[in-house]
């Protein structure tokens, strides 16, 4: 959809500002800003156009984005430039409704709801309208994740449309091509339009599996964000950051308030807080053991603990209770000896109980190496069901090259590493693999 060039776009706010941020970094504002806005907007327009004019909604927020990226590098960042954004919108939204005599009542909607937005940052808008908002993305969260839309088509409608992603980030995400990705958005809002799928939070029997869906989605999106599949980057903070905002809304309201949404919250803020340490400077992957606590972020850690007691009540125990229960022992562990495996273990033993995941029984073998030592470890690795499933992923090399190390058996070890290494992607991974294949001692 082509957007009309709007006059006012720019409105008063153009004026270079003296301590503003250098030109470079306005494109790094200008799409945080997006990442934490678009989901909003999109949402609210989406609640005024109606659903079956998604597409619409998203052109919108896009072309406000990329008016910001055009302009703010040679006028300055805005004042406000949130209030910018908002505005922007409201303006590209007014243009399309004027063309569009079906929606031309809607223009008194998008002033009162924009205006009441932009009059000021989004932490000050009025309490009434903010829950409005919230309860618009939770509406759109569940939208995406309706069970007649495939898995694979919720999950990059949900980051398109609630986290601001572009067709070739998410391609990236998900290891698939840029027209991959299209054809699946397309699918996707096509079938919102036939299915009429309706702009609301379900209740009664539809909501159980819609939940579902939906905790899905956010926890594909945060361990993208906590190991990127592809990239430069082994941590995408923004994702992690992004789940456990989406996250926090759902476990705010009442009809998602339950345990297992509480369980995933806290394996998500429990993993994020230790995310710091994960890498030195040089963006090197670290060993647990290799890790400064010091860097961890308490706060979160706290905020952890309290959803994770918040997910004990009633008697349900899903995944996300038993990761949660994991994440927990690693990060109340005042250091690396005082970690509890024991317990760690026996979440894994539940979990694969569940699950016929073979990384989870990788990660159990792990476990299993720490309580009963690296021979135990490799036992569990080669009795694993679906192993094969692993061939051409480099941490089950990586696994087995570091147990055969700890019983000092080298020339396995390397031999293991030099597989991983042909398997791994990411450069961080890669240089991981080369120092434990140098510490080896046995030549490349």
């Amino acid at each position: 959809m082509q957007l009309t060039r709007h006059t006012d776009e720019t409105d008063q706010d153009q004026a270079p500002l003296p301590d503003g941020p250098p030109p470079r970094e306005i494109p790094r504002l200008a799409e945080h800003l997006f990442r934490r806005e678009s989901g909003r907007l999109v949402s609210m327009l989406t609640g005024i156009f109606g659903v079956e004019h998604l597409q619409l909604a998203e052109d919108v927020v896009q072309e406000a984005l990329a008016r910001a990226l055009r302009t703010w590098p040679y006028y300055g960042v805005p004042s406000n430039p949130t209030a910018w954004l908002m505005q922007t919108a409201k303006h590209l939204a007014l243009d399309v409704v004027r063309r569009n005599k079906m929606a031309a009542d809607k223009q008194p909607q998008i002033i009162a709801a924009t205006d009441l937005w932009s009059g000021g940052n989004s932490e000050e808008t009025p309490p009434m309208f903010e829950d409005e908002i919230k309860d618009q993305v939770l509406r759109l969260m569940f939208v995406c994740c309706h069970p007649e839309i495939p898995p694979d088509a919720q999950a990059a409608l949900a980051l398109k449309t609630l986290c601001g992603f572009g067709v070739t980030e998410i391609a990236r995400a998900f290891l698939a091509t840029d027209a991959a990705i299209a054809k699946r958005l397309t699918r996707a809002r096509q079938l919102i339009q036939d299915l009429k799928i309706p702009f609301e939070i379900p209740s009664g029997q539809e909501l159980k599996p819609r939940l579902d869906g939906v905790l899905q989605i956010l926890y594909l999106l945060f361990n993208e964000g906590y190991k990127a599949s592809s990239g430069e980057h082994l941590v995408r903070e923004d994702l992690c950051n992004e789940a456990i905002r989406l996250t926090s809304l759902l476990a705010g309201h009442p009809s998602a308030n339950l345990p297992r949404t509480h369980a995933l919250l806290s394996l998500m803020l429990l993993n994020t807080a230790r995310l710091s340490a994960r890498l030195d400077g040089a963006g090197n992957i670290l060993r647990l053991q290799e890790q400064n606590r010091a860097t961890w972020d308490q706060m979160m850690i706290a905020r952890g603990l309290v959803h994770l007691s918040r997910s004990a009540s009633g008697t349900e125990l899903s995944e996300y209770h038993l990761q949660a229960g994991i994440a927990a022992c690693h990060a109340t562990a005042r250091d690396f000896s005082s970690t509890d495996w024991p317990r760690i273990l026996d979440h894994y033993d539940r979990w694969v109980a569940m699950s016929d995941s073979p990384i989870v029984a990788l990660n159990r073998a792990v476990a299993v190496a720490h309580v009963d030592g690296p021979a135990e470890g490799l036992r569990a690795v080669q009795q694993m069901k679906h192993r094969d499933q692993l061939d051409s992923y480099f941490l089950l090399d990586a696994v087995l090259g570091d147990l055969e190390y700890q019983l000092g058996r080298m020339q396995a070890a390397a031999g293991h590493f030099r597989r991983a290494l042909g398997k791994a992607d990411l450069p961080s991974e890669r240089e991981f693999i080369s120092r434990r294949l140098r510490e080896c001692g046995v030549g490349a």
